[in-house]
């Protein structure tokens, strides 16, 4: 009975990996007999020539979510069962994302890996997070190595820079890459040493020549040892804000590589574009919180690598529907045992949606359009109002890529709020001047209308952006904010109702991630600024607001997905 149940199964999401990646269909082996025990030792070694790599990125601690890597595991066991070599990756941000990755460190999400017998992994810029000494023990605790050929501690490579594996007659080459803009994405001082110095790089320059110039020369000695197919494992993505640092200057910019297996954007994007030499190449992308499973099949006869998603979008995961059951969800289980009753306790209620996302629009791949890192929103609204009640600062800001789930209308539980705040950052509080504020509003809507995690949702004051003035913000060596260079896009601001004064001193609540450590590039606030230090975690400050402020209730006034107005921008079409 179950094993009909698979068959179907697996026969569904290979339709699906051919609705949404656009690509030829990768189709399973014909079912064949599973050998005893006995037989095992004899025919492990008879395979059918195929070789498929199943790929992960940017799980963020979603491993019950969506495909469950517990479906995964059966999915590889099934594949191999009927001949087919598999290599199993992930393309990083695993370790960070929900309550069960912030209360380890990260440390249940290596379990669960190590159970699910990954082969390689490459960091994510979420990696880093829990700081480098956590990063570089779970390391140490995979069972799988990690690589990078641009991550480096005082110019030196951290880790080896590829892996070749031997499979099915054939040399893979796994070559790693992170993107540099981890310098700010995750928390800057994480790469510094004790005196404040850059001590880490990913090969960042404003034009990515280092990256590209890294990527061709590991290319080039792979090819030299034998590589039949070179594979580059990539949290590069493809987002505005970090350009020239995605998948598109890479692929143009090199020749050699075969695919690109991609995170970071968290895009399903299935891509094949010409590199510099005008070879079709392969870029594919799976999304996050297990909402799909890549793969990248090598065919026995080398007749062409086939490629796409086995995705699904139910409420229902994929293990809880088919009640799937194997030596993953024994571990899991135990990772999560105590957990469960915590991330259930009611915090609040809800009558509306409190979104990241727009509630009516939606972008080609039929998902809704995020948007808390662009515009205002309600729930960007509620953080800001909490964080201010709790402070009594003048001012909030409080970056958009800091808020990573909505809340939908019902009831609000512990699990709720650490999905939407999972970093567990500090508030603080600083002194600064009104240029200060200015600055910092100017270079979080730097991309607007496109996104940018450091996109400042506020209290206490509100704003205009007029996008159709080219932002002037220019950048230092580390692609931190350096200074404004000419009319800013950001206009009317006013603070308490009144205009800003550039010269006055503010006080300005935020997360420590912005306010003392650089994060997201906001080096206009300084930790000798810093007035209040270590007041509360900004998810505990939401959740007092919720219990105590708001009697457990969500008013009105949040009642608007898009907020109440603080943030005006004009000149978008």
């Amino acid at each position: 009975m179950r094993k009909s149940i698979i068959k179907k199964w697996l026969a569904v999401l290979a339709g699906t990996a051919l609705l949404l990646g656009g690509c030829k269909q990768y189709v399973p082996p014909a079912e064949t007999p599973v050998p005893s025990p006995e037989e095992t030792a004899e025919t492990a070694s008879e395979t059918n020539g195929d070789i498929v790599i199943l790929y992960t990125s940017d799980i963020h601690c979603g491993i019950k979510d969506g495909m469950g890597l517990e479906s995964l595991v059966d999915l590889r066991k099934k594949l191999e069962d009927n001949g087919t070599v598999t290599i199993l990756v992930d393309n990083g941000d695993a370790v960070q994302g929900d309550a069960i990755g912030t209360i380890s460190k990260g440390d249940s999400i290596i379990k669960v890996m190590n159970e699910a017998d990954y082969d390689i992994a490459i960091p994510g810029n979420h990696e880093f997070d829990y700081g480098m000494d956590e990063f570089m023990a779970l390391t140490e605790k995979a069972d799988f190595p990690y690589i990078s050929c641009n991550f480096t501690h005082n110019g030196e490579l951290v880790f080896e820079p590829y892996l070749i594996k031997e499979a099915g007659g054939k040399k893979i080459a796994f070559i790693g890459a992170t993107t540099p803009t981890t310098l700010t994405n995750s928390s800057p001082d994480h790469f510094k040493d004790e005196n404040g110095n850059f001590v880490y790089d990913f090969l960042y320059d404003d034009t990515c020549d280092k990256l590209v110039n890294a990527i061709q020369g590991y290319v080039d000695e792979v090819r030299g040892k034998g590589a039949d197919y070179v594979i580059l494992l990539a949290h590069i993505g493809n987002k505005e804000v970090d350009y020239p640092f995605n998948f598109q200057t890479i692929i143009e910019r090199t020749s050699g590589i075969d695919a690109v297996l991609d995170g970071h954007s968290h895009d399903t994007d299935q891509v094949k574009m010409n590199n510099k030499d005008g070879v079709p190449t392969i870029r594919s992308a799976c999304g996050t919180k297990m909402e799909a499973i890549g793969y990248l099949q090598i065919p026995a006869d080398d007749s062409g690598l086939q490629f796409g998603l086995m995705s699904w979008h139910n409420d229902e995961t994929v293990p809880v529907l088919f009640h799937l059951h194997n030596s993953l969800t024994d571990v899991i289980n135990t990772e999560y045992e105590g957990l469960e009753n915590s991330l259930k306790e009611k915090i609040g209620e809800t009558p509306y949606d409190l979104l990241i996302t727009d509630p009516e629009k939606k972008g080609t791949d039929g998902k809704s359009i995020r948007i808390v890192r662009s515009q205002e929103t309600n729930l960007g609204d509620l953080i800001c109002d909490a964080i201010k009640e709790e402070t009594e600062a003048q001012i909030v800001m409080y970056n958009g890529g800091g808020i990573r789930d909505s809340i939908k209308a019902g009831d609000i539980t512990y699990g709720d709020i650490m999905r939407v705040m999972p970093f567990t950052n500090d508030i603080c509080v600083s002194e600064v001047t009104g240029q200060q504020v200015l600055d910092a509003l100017e270079w979080g809507a730097a991309y607007v209308p496109g996104e940018n995690g450091g996109f400042m949702q506020v209290a206490g004051l509100t704003y205009e952006i007029h996008a159709d003035i080219p932002s002037s913000c220019s950048i230092d060596t580390q692609g931190m904010f350096a200074s404004v260079d000419g009319e800013y896009r950001v206009k009317n601001v006013t603070v308490g109702g009144e205009p800003l004064d550039l010269n006055k001193k503010y006080t300005v609540a935020g997360n420590d991630f912005i306010m003392k450590k650089d994060g997201n590039g906001y080096t206009m606030f300084r930790e000798e600024d810093v007035v209040q230090d270590q007041i509360k975690m900004d998810n505990k400050a939401l959740m007092d607001y919720l219990q105590n402020t708001l009697n457990g209730v969500v008013p009105e006034k949040y009642s608007n997905p898009y907020g109440d107005g603080r943030i005006v921008i004009t000149g978008v079409e």
